[in-house]
């Protein structure tokens, strides 16, 4: 119960921007007018494009949106490039941000036992987990989050992270490119489709059961 509530408390945060800007911060970097201001950028497009996808994190960005204007205005494969680092860098940071927490913190407010249970889901699960999650809305950043609680090892997080934002990266990418001649079309499917994914990657996440109990050493479990 507890580790549910700490997973409802992440994605809870994650909403409070949305229900604090409501609708503004989306109606200003999606849709034409949204890639007419990221192109206004020149030079400079890239760079903050990747900051807006950070900021995904605190705020309710269209992320997909972004990468799709991406790929309308740096081609597919550069745009999903840029695209796939900012979602790979957005992830890192909430790693990061977590797996600083204090064992003593994490004790407190996880429990020692909850610990142990995402420990062993992201030994055996992790990497699958976290490169489809980079598709769903929320969800992403709180998965994250709770394998840098975990100590999920860095190597195989980076790796899962990195394939799973690239892929996004290129896939809405190409989207974008495709409807260069309809982006208002193309950012609209870009915003829908990790609600389209959602109820697949649930459903073979309910088909995965946890790892059976196990001791996990210290020694498994870090760097």
């Amino acid at each position: 119960m507890r580790l549910a509530l700490v997973i409802a408390a992440l994605v809870g945060l994650m909403l409070v921007p949305v229900l604090i800007f409501d609708d503004e911060i989306d109606t200003y970097f999606a849709g034409e007018e949204g890639l007419r201001r990221l192109q206004e950028y020149g030079a400079w497009a890239w760079l903050v494009a990747i900051g807006l996808i950070v900021s995904d994190l605190v705020m309710p960005v269209p992320s997909t949106a972004v990468i799709a204007a991406l790929g309308m205005m740096y081609g597919p494969w550069l745009g999903g490039t840029i695209g796939g680092a900012g979602s790979t860098l957005a992830g890192l940071v909430a790693y990061g941000g977590c797996r600083l927490l204090g064992q003593r913190v994490l004790d407190i407010v996880v429990g020692a036992a909850n610990l142990d249970r995402l420990r062993r889901f992201f030994e055996r699960h992790g990497l699958w987990t976290i490169a489809l999650s980079r598709w769903l809305p929320l969800l992403p950043e709180a998965l994250c989050c709770l394998a840098g609680m975990a100590r999920m090892r860095l190597a195989p997080f980076l790796a899962a992270l990195a394939c799973g934002s690239l892929a996004m990266g290129f896939a809405f990418a190409f989207l974008g490119m495709s409807y260069l001649d309809r982006p208002v079309v193309g950012l609209v499917v870009s915003a829908l489709i990790p609600l389209a994914v959602w109820p697949l990657i649930a459903w073979w996440m309910r088909k995965t059961p946890p790892t059976p109990t196990a001791p996990v050493s210290a020694q498994g479990i870090g760097e």
